[in-house]
């Protein structure tokens, strides 16, 4: 045919006239490719799509094109609006920065009857009662955190062991409640559950206040990672989650574990552990670097490959178990869920961006001494002050809040123009953790090749894209637990 005379389809098809916005790509598994954008927003396609997409011969008509036009990878005469709304996406994903600090964590009491070895807090025992919080300081911590901007806010307890100074917990809850004014608070009390009973969880049925407990598996494994006097500490967690759940309902105890050595064999016996006791969900969680888990070198038992290792095992296993039509999560996994289908950021501190020190999150330690984060007040226990912000008896909320101790992690840590950050197709994903960086590399943003807090959720993240790409009832699985 002569070159002059084109085919009908020619003639018919739109010229292809488009202008990129913002994006990065990563490979995943069988050379597909993740395609993100500056909002989250993703595309799952292969190399030649990526080829297309950048030399601007997308098929103006084909699914590819409406799809990530959709999704402003990029904008044409039909859609010169792009820009804006991709603003607008970009703002709603930080709107939770004009409401700081939703979570304030009280340290109740440094005392603990444990002597668990990972242990991240330097404890004291149960005799001390010098670490413990008193009315004053508990209310001055109150009177603080009422001045946050947030309507919504967490009041969670903390230790050491919270119920060994049960009495400052029902102080605290009982003025807030007074002074609140119009902002709605949450109780949480992180417990190990070994001092629970009636009359406490009467107090909690009556103030609608949540447990936070930890089961770190079996009766063998848990019993060893948290030991106690009487070598009890299992039957005293198990007795304490029935008694709770029976009193307070199901949905209002949570549990979570902390990964050892002990455990890395065993992750289908940890979940089956948590599934026979009426739990909903796991947090696959490992060890961090601070406070008796330095001391007692439990932080090197095992390296972060084989936690990840643990982690897909763990995550193969309860997809299994919801196909198999029971409700069960991985948290971890379903906070970076959020992260990928929605705009709203959940707030978890580690994956935020900037960090979520100070802004998300704060700590009133039992003499008056204000942190931003619970990792900083770990840190602050073995020798470090870089986290310590203020203290309630002597530091006003401005100055506070205006601490270059706070102001400069965060302004460091903001994802967006970080090395290797900034242009990593899972930035919006992850988050940054200046706390942990400035522990292992003595600055807040850390060397990221070397940096297992980006080795871990790289892995992590990707991971959960292959795994929706491979099968779509596994991505209908993982919206369940987001919805």
């Amino acid at each position: 045919m002569n070159d002059k005379f084109q085919t009908i389809d020619f003639y018919q098809r739109e010229k292809t006239n488009y202008q990129l916005l913002p994006f990065n790509f990563h490979v995943l598994k069988d050379d597909r490719l993740i395609f993100t954008n500056m909002v989250g927003e993703y595309y799952l396609g292969d190399r030649s799509l990526l080829n297309k997409l950048v030399s601007k011969q997308l098929d103006s008509q084909s699914k590819e094109y409406i799809d990530l036009r959709s999704k402003h990878f990029f904008y044409d005469d039909h859609n010169d609006s792009a820009k804006e709304l991709l603003s607008i996406k970009y703002k709603t994903k930080k709107a939770s920065l004009s409401e700081f600090t939703s979570l304030h964590m009280f340290v109740v009491t440094l005392r603990c009857e444990h002597s668990c070895p990972y242990c991240q807090v330097s404890r004291q025992t149960d005799d001390k009662l010098k670490f413990d919080m008193n009315e004053e300081t508990a209310s001055q911590a109150i009177d603080f955190a009422l001045l946050s901007p947030s309507k919504n806010l967490k009041f969670e307890f903390q230790g050491g062991e919270p119920l060994l100074n049960f009495s400052i917990i029902k102080f605290i809850v009982k003025e807030a409640n007074k002074r609140k004014g119009d902002k709605n608070i949450s109780f949480v009390i992180a417990t190990n559950l070994a001092l629970i009973n009636s009359e406490i969880l009467s107090f909690c049925e009556e103030h609608d206040i949540y447990i936070s407990t930890s089961l770190d598996g079996p009766k063998e494994i848990h019993n060893k990672n948290r030991p106690r006097p009487g070598k009890n500490s299992y039957e005293k967690t198990i007795d304490g989650i029935k008694l709770s759940q029976n009193k307070l309902g199901r949905d209002k105890i949570s549990a979570l574990m902390t990964t050892t050595e002990e455990s890395l064999e065993s992750v289908k016996e940890i979940i089956d552990e948590y599934v026979k006791n009426d739990l909903d969900g796991i947090f696959l969680r490992p060890l961090s670097p601070y406070g008796f888990a330095i001391k007692t070198k439990k932080i090197i038992e095992y390296n972060n490959n084989k936690w990840i290792d643990f982690y897909k095992k763990g995550l193969d296993y309860i997809i299994d178990i919801n196909q198999r039509g029971q409700y069960f999560a991985e948290f971890y996994t379903s906070v970076i869920l959020k992260k990928i289908f929605t705009f709203q950021d959940p707030g978890y501190v580690d994956l935020m961006s900037p960090s979520g020190i100070g802004i998300a999150a704060i700590i009133y330690n039992y003499d008056g001494n204000i942190f931003a984060s619970d990792e900083g007040r770990m840190l602050f226990e073995m020798g470090d002050d870089q986290f310590l912000i203020g203290n309630l008896k002597t530091d006003s909320y401005k100055d506070v809040f205006l601490n270059s101790k706070l102001l400069d992690p965060i302004e460091e840590s903001f994802s967006g123009s970080v090395p290797m950050c900034s242009d990593c197709a899972f930035e919006n994903y992850c988050g940054a953790d200046p706390t942990y960086h400035y522990s292992i590399f003595k600055d807040f943003i850390g060397r990221k090749p070397e940096s297992d807090f980006c080795n871990r959720n790289m892995t992590i993240i990707k991971h959960i894209f292959e795994l929706m790409d491979s099968d779509v009832n596994i991505k209908k699985i993982f919206l369940s637990w987001i919805n």
